[in-house]
């Protein structure tokens, strides 16, 4: 029954309120903590305290209000920033002269839902009753809100005033989210998004060589949406995370403490911090506590120059930290200004106590105080205090508080129409207004540009900062380059880094890589299952180079060329050939010249020796010839010593192929004048007058115009050719004559081999002539060599490499030139010089005799 009541009740109530055309205002009324009454209004959304007090709430009763802690001395700048901006618009003669602005601010404690609540709070005033004529249609009680100060509050409020078109302008909150005009059409802000943060950060961990990097986040969105994009473009450039780990101030000390595990056991020497000041600060502590010390620290702008985390870092963790802050910057009168905290008492006295009393360690009520402190005078001096509150170290922050304030005065000076007075009777609509602030183009009184880009945001520039501690201990946040984002892409980041101290005071850039580097010569193979930043380096392979570090793939080096030893250049291949001066092609040529020189001084025994019997019996005619043809295959292996040219090419081969036809055609006709001589001997036999001298002369005519003709036809449609070898050898090319036409080279090759086994046939059929008529056996014998040589010489051919192909034609050529040479003419020059008495016509023609040789 109980569920039941309150269906009913809830019901009730609905249809009690549709009859009800007032609006009511809902929950508890929130005051301002600061106000100033103006013509027009300004909000602003600062957390004055920075924590809030749990309450447990068991739902019998109405929620009690939000119990707000811990002063927040940082936010208190940011309000007397836009407060010492409004003052001296209304003081300007200038800007909105005859308007004056004024400001309701609220204190969101550094909660969100807290956040969205006083936002509306500006937008609907105090009032509890609407009357039912306005019926919730007036306008907003303010015309735009400065603030919050981080992301996610500032997101928060976007999404709820953003329907409204109420533009809000924040100063430091930072998230790239909130560039996205469709979720949140009326953001603005005066610091540029971390979407430039992050990338810049991702060049700057590349431009130091950076490559295997650890990542702690905020987890909210400055820290998520940061860590994401710096994620992205990390990974364009090659840079790999080790781990990414978020957190958050609120967490349970078991997950700060798995985030202190984290990096202790990580390999990566380099921590890119994307946290918030806040939760750096809660940091901070356990890493002192875990000694956590050693690592080069990579942060941004929400803690890279805050000097509240440099004095918490008395163990010097983050000294030598080097990341991204807000360009310097300097507003004159404002520091005078801010330390003035007593016109904050007429807006808020409640509010002014609790300060001033943070402020000195006082206590203006001594009676209420539990501590004994000592007793607030009223009258004590802030410029003789140092801490969070009179530090200046944000005054870059504290600036775009300054220019998001001149932002929205620039942009009603141009609605009122202003001149010399402002026309006050105009209709303030905030899409009018919001339209405008996105339009203003201006220029501070430091001369600095204000303007908004489509997005909402401000130009990106960043100063580079490096923690240095200087010999007195104290922290220094020194300027070691600039990023600006507006300039080519290639000129955006510039680093001094000759003047970066790095962690543990040293003046080499640390390394931090998951694997070395792979120098020229090798190429780099991602290691199975780990990030592409993990590597092995492994050597080309044969015919393959890298000339630069870090080579991903190896390059075939050109046809002509070939790696060196390291495998990091190619050099000219080295070109071979037969050559004259090397010791095989001098040796060779020494055979060839040896060959040649034998076939004359034979030549001129047989000149000189022509007219005795020996000489006369064994065909004198065709004897000359064959020692001519002899010297000429002797001479004709010269061709194949040497660089190969086109007429090289062709020469060897036909000289060749023609003078071994003619060789063998006189061994052949010599054979042939053998047989029919001995035929002629049979009575009724007249034989020779059919294979006489003309017959001879004709035989080794027709045979060699044979040859002739094959090497015409073989040189007429596709001639040997110079060319360069590439297969036989990776590191040399051979120089070598190509056949052209495979056909005719072995047509010649068979011409030759046929005339030659012709030519044994004629001489094996003349082996049983008479012992002293016994020139058909040497001749038999000399076939035998000239066909063995010339057997063995093809496979020897076939399977030689390079230029031991030519030398083994060469040697063939040789070898049965020589078993010619020998075999035929060796014995007659011994009879004739060494046994004279034996050449005698009476020898010639004996029978039975003995055989001397």
């Amino acid at each position: 029954k109980q569920p039941l009541k309150i269906l009913y009740l809830l019901l009730s109530a609905s249809f009690s309120h549709t009859e009800k055309e007032d609006c009511l205002h809902r929950g508890d009324l929130e005051d301002a903590q600061l106000f100033k009454n103006g013509d027009i209004m300004l909000g602003g959304v600062f957390s004055f305290h920075s924590s809030w007090r749990n309450i447990q709430e068991n739902y019998e009763q109405k929620p009690q209000q939000l119990q707000c802690t811990s002063l927040n001395f940082r936010d208190f700048q940011f309000a007397q920033a836009m407060l010492f901006a409004i003052e001296e618009i209304n003081n300007s003669t200038e800007l909105l002269p005859g308007i004056t602005l004024g400001y309701k601010m609220y204190d969101a404690c550094g909660f969100i839902a807290r956040s969205v609540k006083v936002a509306l709070a500006l937008l609907n005033g105090n009032e509890i009753k609407a009357s039912s004529s306005k019926a919730c249609t007036r306008p907003a009680e303010v015309q735009v809100i400065m603030g919050e100060t981080s992301s996610s509050p500032s997101a928060a409020i976007a999404t709820a005033v953003g329907p409204f078109r109420i533009p809000m302008i924040s100063h430091f909150s930072t998230c790239a989210c909130l560039s996205d005009k469709t979720k949140y059409p009326s953001f603005l802000r005066t610091i540029p998004s971390d979407y430039y943060q992050s990338r810049a950060l991702a060049h700057l961990v590349k431009h130091f060589g950076w490559t295997w990097i650890g990542a702690v986040r905020s987890n909210d969105d400055y820290g998520n949406n940061g860590m994401a994009t710096f994620s992205e473009t990390a990974n364009q450039l090659g840079i790999c995370l080790e781990y990414s780990v978020s957190f958050f101030r609120t967490d349970p000390p078991n997950k700060i403490q798995r985030v202190i595990e984290t990096i202790k056991t990580s390999t990566s020497n380099v921590v890119v911090a994307f946290l918030s000041h806040m939760d750096l600060d809660v940091l901070l502590h356990e890493f002192s506590k875990n000694n956590l010390t050693g690592y080069q620290w990579v942060g941004t702008e929400g803690w890279m120059f805050d000097s509240q985390i440099a004095a918490m870092d008395t163990d010097q963790i983050l000294d030598g930290a080097i990341g991204l802050s807000i360009p310097k910057a300097h507003v004159n009168g404002l520091r005078e200004f801010m330390f003035n905290v007593k016109p904050l008492n007429s807006s808020n006295s409640d509010l002014f106590t609790k300060l001033w009393e943070e402020l000195f360690s006082c206590k203006f009520n001594q009676s209420h105080s539990g501590k004994n402190k000592k007793e607030c005078t009223g009258e004590e001096n802030v410029s003789e205090v140092k801490n969070s509150f009179t530090d200046m170290s944000l005054m870059p922050i504290f600036y775009n508080v300054y220019k998001g304030v001149y932002a929205v005065a620039h942009a009603l000076h141009g609605i009122l129409n202003c001149n010399t007075t402002c026309e006050k009777n105009v209709h303030l609509d905030p899409s009018t207004i919001l339209q405008q602030i996105q339009r203003i183009h201006f220029k501070t009184k430091e001369g600095d540009e204000v303007y908004f880009n489509e997005k909402g945001d401000p130009p990106a520039k960043y100063d580079i900062i490096n923690w240095q501690r200087g010999e007195n201990g104290m922290l220094n946040f020194a300027v070691v380059g600039l990023y600006d984002a507006s300039l080519p892409a290639d000129k955006q980041l510039n680093v001094n880094i000759s003047s970066i101290i790095w962690s543990k005071n040293m003046l080499q850039v640390p390394v931090s890589v998951c694997s070395e580097k792979c120098p020229p010569g090798t190429q780099k193979v991602l290691q199975k299952g780990r990030p592409i930043c993990c590597f092995d380096c492994i050597r080309c392979a044969e015919g393959e180079i890298s000339d630069s570090m870090d080579s991903v793939t190896c390059v075939r080096c050109p046809l002509e060329s070939w790696s060196n030893e390291n495998r990091n250049a190619c050099v000219k291949k080295n070109i071979e050939f037969l050559s004259f001066k090397e010791i095989m092609g001098g040796l060779l040529t020494g055979a060839s010249l040896c060959g040649a020189c034998m076939t004359v001084i034979v030549a001129v025994i047989f000149v000189k020796y022509r007219k005795t019997p020996l000489v006369r019996a064994n065909n004198s005619e065709l004897s000359f010839l064959l020692l001519f043809s002899l010297k000429l295959c002797f001479l004709c292996s010269l061709t194949f010593i040497g660089q190969p040219s086109e007429w090289s090419c062709m020469l060897r081969h036909t000289a060749f192929g023609i003078t071994f036809v003619l060789c063998i055609s006189c061994v052949l006709g010599k054979t042939i004048v053998v047989l029919m001589a001995f035929k002629a001997t049979i009575p009724g036999r007249n034989v020779m007058k059919w294979f006489g001298p003309i017959q001879q002369r004709l035989s080794v005519l027709g045979f060699t115009l044979v040859q002739v003709i094959i090497c015409i036809i073989w040189l007429s449609n596709s001639p040997p050719f110079p060319s360069k070898n590439f297969k036989e050898f990776n590191d040399k090319i051979i120089l070598e004559c190509s056949l052209g036409s495979a056909v005719g080279f072995w047509a010649v090759l068979g011409y030759i081999g046929f005339l030659a086994m012709l030519c044994f046939m004629c001489a094996f059929l003349a082996r049983k002539l008479p012992d002293n008529f016994n020139e058909a056996k040497f001749i038999t014998f000399s076939m035998l060599i000239f066909c063995a040589v010339w057997i063995t010489f093809i496979p020897a051919y076939v399977s030689s490499p390079g230029k031991f192909s030519v030398a083994v034609e060469i040697f063939a050529i040789l070898a049965s030139s020589f078993g010619l040479l020998i075999c035929i003419f060796f014995p007659k020059c011994y009879v004739i010089v060494m046994k004279p008495e034996k050449n005698t016509k009476r020898n010639m023609i004996g029978k039975g005799a003995t055989n001397n040789f």
